[in-house]
Formats: structure tokens, sequence, C-alpha cells
């Protein structure tokens, strides 16, 4: 049995398709907190207008907890997870945690792409867009780069996950 495998990164730097791809490679399952929470209280971009970003952090460490003691598992976390309490901590402690490091020039297609379903960038656009992805990814880099491994994160889903299998 494997500790469990934790993906943290940006939004749209490929968490959940390249943890699907993680899975599969090792033969683990593949958890998604986003689409956990999702399950839980519904549409995550509702679910922020409502409540706000503290109640779905406060689901999303639910979640999290839930799975660190999890074997034979990857699990795709929400980009802001490492940021809140000690939820980076106890995913270290727990197994290994690989950053997933997306180039801005990878990033911002990916993001505009994804037509702003992404609560803490909705109705941004442009220069306004990339700057508030700047400033997040400026705020969460301390966190990030506190993970057990860093990983180039440019490329397809199976080539980063064929990385993220041989630093393992």
């Amino acid at each position: 049995m494997a500790r469990p495998i934790f993906l943290i990164g940006f939004m749209c730097s490929g968490k959940s398709r390249i943890g699907r791809a993680l899975a599969q490679r090792m033969g683990l399952r593949h958890v998604d907190t986003d689409r956990v929470v999702e399950a839980r209280v519904g549409p995550l971009v509702p679910f922020f207008r409502t409540h706000g970003e503290e109640a779905f952090r406060e689901e999303e460490r639910n979640v999290l907890l839930e799975l660190l003691d999890q074997q034979d598992v990857v699990v795709s976390t929400g980009g802001g997870a490492p940021m809140v309490g000690d939820n980076l901590t106890r995913m270290l402690v727990a197994g290994p945690v690989v950053f997933l490091d997306v180039s801005m020039e990878v990033l911002m297609p990916r993001i505009i792409r994804s037509g702003g379903d992404r609560p803490l960038l909705l109705g941004l656009k442009g220069e306004a867009l990339r700057d508030r992805v700047e400033t997040l990814l400026a705020d969460r880099m301390p966190a990030y780069s506190g993970a057990s491994v860093v990983v180039d994160g440019d490329g397809t889903p199976e080539e980063v996950a064929q990385r993220i299998q041989e630093v393992l």
C-alpha cells in the first residue's frame, strides 16, 4: 500500500487531468477535491457567490482531512488548498506533495479557455485577468514552493505524469 500523493498548483495547471493520468499509470485511485466538494455543496461558482471563499475553503479542508490517511490514491487539490491553515504541512506528513510548475505562457491560454468558470477570476479579461493571475500566483508561490517535489507542468498530462512517476 502506498501513501497518498498530493498534486498542488495554480488553477488550470492540470492537476485533475495529470492526477487521472498519474493514477492510471501507477494503478492508483484518483480523487479531485474540487469534485468532492462540488458533490457535497453543488456547483462551485454559485456556492462561492452565496457563501464566499472562506466557506469553500472550509469544505475543501474537510475533504482534504478525510483523504490524508487514504492509501493508494492520487489527490488533485484545489489551487488555494495549500494556502489554508496547516493543509500543506498535513499533506507533507501524509505523503509526497508535487507542485506542478506551469509557465505563464502555457497557463494563461488554459485559463482563458476555461471560460471564466474559476470563482476567483470571474468577469476578468485581458490585462485585468493576467494581473489577477500574476497576483494570486505570487501570493501562493511560497506555499507551492514548500512542496516535496517541483515538476515542470508544461506538456501533456501523460508527459507530466511520467515526469512525476520518475521523480517519485
